[in-house]
């Protein structure tokens, strides 16, 4: 089940050891459960727990989160070009629920 909208940005293509900088942000509400309704009720807790990024066979990135992380997180990150190949992005809520994008790198020599 998906979560929610999420957006990367990062280059379609790079040379082999270049630096890439990736941008994700991850639509949410990031509810930490502390906070009340209008009619005094709790609002129920509904947070991402986690953002994992494989790229190459291997997790490149991974982010924990906790209910401090305000609404919408918006992460900026660095990995190396090694090979042509798919970056893989997956959000997980605390529920399991996860939200899946993929990404496309081409390496030149």
């Amino acid at each position: 089940m998906a979560l929610a909208v999420a957006r990367v940005s990062m280059p379609a293509t790079a040379k082999k050891g270049d630096i890439i900088e990736i941008k994700a942000l991850m639509r949410h509400v990031m509810e930490p459960g502390y906070r009340s309704d209008n009619r005094g009720q709790i609002i129920p807790r509904d947070i991402v727990k986690s953002l994992s990024v494989m790229y190459a066979g291997a997790e490149v990135f991974r982010m924990e989160m906790h209910p401090a992380i305000a609404a919408n997180p918006y992460v900026v990150f660095s990995t190396v070009a090694v090979d042509t190949g798919e970056l893989v992005f997956t959000w997980t809520d605390e529920k399991g629920a996860t939200t899946v994008e993929k990404k496309p790198l081409m390496v030149t020599a």
